[in-house]
C-alpha cells in the first residue's frame, strides 16, 4: 500500500471510527455535537495531509506523545520501566507545557487528527493536558491508569471534549490487581462510575497476553464494561520486557483469535468501538511506525519510530514535526523494509531491534 492509498485508507477509517462513536452518543448532546464537529473537521485535516502528499511530504493521521517519564504505579512487567523511558530521575529534562503546546499546534497545521497522550502516567502533567485542551481540532486519547482522575480532571474533561481518558486494565479484578497493585481495580471502577455520571466519553485499554486472552474477550467481562459506561475498548498486544516473558506474547494463532473475537464483539455491542494494536498491519502494507501511520515523541522531545523502539536521530527542540517526519533515520527504516513491509505480526521494530540499532548507528556516522 503506497502513501496515497494509506492516506485514503486512514481517512475512510477515521470517518468510520468517529461515525460509529457518534451513533452511540445521542443521549449525550454535548458529546454528539463535539463529535459531529470533529467529523466535519476531519475532511479539512485530510485536505491538509493530501496537499502535503502532492508535494512529496507524507503526513500521518496519528501521533503518540509520552509527556512524562514519571508514574505513580509500579506495574509488574512494565515495558516503559524496563527500557527506562519511565523512571523517577527528576534530573531528566522534560518538555515544558509551552513546548508541547507548540508541537500540538504544528500537528494541527499538518492535518494530524489524533495525538495519543501517554507516559509514564500522563495525568501527572496537568499543565500539558490543559495545553492539549487548547487545540480542540485534535482528539487526544489519554492513556492513563485512571487513579489520578479527580474533580479537577472531571471538570477539564467536561469542558474539553477532545480529551478522552482511556483507562488501562488487565482484565478482571484479579488480573488487574495482580499486575497493577491491590485495590487498583476497585479504584478504576469508581473512576469509571464518576466519568459515566458526568457523561464524559471514555474507554479502556487492555494489555492482551496469551494468559488473559480468553478472559478479556469474554462477553460477561465486556458487558461489565458496557454497564460502567465504557465506549471504546482497545486491545494492546503485550510486548515482552525480556526473554522470560516471551511466552506471554501472541503468536499468529492468538492474533487471529483476537481478530475473530473482535468481530463477534462488534456485532454484539454496536455501541462500543473495538480496536487493536498493532492489529493486522499487513492489510496496510506492514508496520505503520516511523511516520507511515504514526511516530512517537518521548518526554524529552525525541522523535522515535515507535514507543517500543526508543531510538531517535532528531529532537523536536531542534527540529519541526515536518522535519522529523523526514529524518534520515525514519527514511532508512523504510528503505531497509523494517517499516512498511509485511511481517509475521506483533511489533516489527521490537522484534528486529539489532537491525534498528545498526541503522541508527549508520545514520549517526
Amino acid at each position: 500500500m503506497n502513501n496515497n492509498q494509506l492516506n485514503d485508507y486512514f481517512s475512510h477509517s477515521i470517518h468510520k471510527i468517529i461515525s460509529d462513536v457518534v451513533a452511540g452518543t445521542f443521549s449525550n448532546p454535548k458529546e454528539t455535537a463535539f463529535l459531529l464537529k470533529t467529523l466535519a473537521y476531519s475532511k479539512t485535516a485530510t485536505k491538509y495531509r493530501n496537499n502535503y502528499e502532492s508535494r512529496g511530504k507524507h503526513i500521518p493521521a496519528f501521533l503518540i506523545s509520552s509527556i512524562t517519564h514519571t508514574c505513580n504505579l509500579f506495574c509488574t512487567g512494565c515495558y516503559a520501566r524496563k527500557n527506562k523511558s519511565c523512571h523517577e530521575d527528576n534530573n531528566s529534562p522534560m518538555l515544558s507545557s509551552q513546548e508541547w503546546a507548540a508541537i500540538f499546534k504544528q500537528a494541527k497545521d499538518l492535518g494530524i487528527l489524533f495525538n495519543l497522550l501517554a507516559g509514564g502516567e500522563p495525568l501527572m502533567r496537568y499543565d500539558v493536558i490543559q495545553a492539549a485542551s487548547q487545540t480542540p481540532e485534535i482528539i487526544f486519547p489519554i492513556f492513563t491508569n485512571g487513579t489520578l482522575i479527580d474533580t479537577k480532571y472531571i471538570k477539564l474533561f467536561k469542558q474539553s471534549r477532545n480529551l478522552i481518558p482511556i483507562i488501562s486494565l488487565e482484565g478482571s479484578q484479579e488480573s488487574t490487581d495482580l499486575r497493577r497493585g491491590k485495590g487498583i481495580y476497585k479504584t478504576i471502577q469508581e473512576k469509571m462510575v464518576q466519568l459515566n455520571g458526568e457523561k464524559i466519553l471514555f474507554g479502556v485499554s487492555i494489555t492482551a497476553t496469551t494468559k488473559n486472552l480468553s478472559e478479556i474477550v469474554n462477553v460477561e467481562f465486556i458487558d461489565g464494561l458496557r454497564q460502567l459506561g465504557c465506549r471504546t475498548v482497545l486491545f494492546i498486544e503485550y510486548v515482552p520486557v525480556d526473554s522470560d516473558t516471551r511466552n506471554l506474547a501472541f503468536s499468529q494463532k492468538e492474533r487471529e483469535q483476537l481478530q475473530q473475537s473482535q468481530e463477534e464483539l462488534r456485532n454484539k455491542y454496536p455501541s462500543i468501538l473495538f480496536l487493536s494494536f498493532p492489529g493486522d498491519e499487513n492489510k496496510m502494507g506492514g508496520c505503520l511506525a516511523a511516520g507511515r501511520g504514526f511516530f512517537h515523541i518521548n518526554y524529552q522531545g525525541e522523535a522515535e519510530a515507535c514507543p517500543f523502539s526508543p531510538y531517535s536521530d532528531y529532537r523536536l527542540r531542534n527540529h519541526t514535526l515536518l522535519e522529523a517526519l523526514d529524518s534520515p533515520f525514519f527514511r532508512r527504516l523504510q528503505d531497509n523494509n523494517l517499516v512498511g513491509s509485511e511481517h509475521a505480526g506483533g511489533c516489527a521494530l521490537f522484534d528486529q531491534e539489532e537491525k534498528v540499532i545498526e541503522i541508527l548507528n549508520r545514520t549517526n556516522e
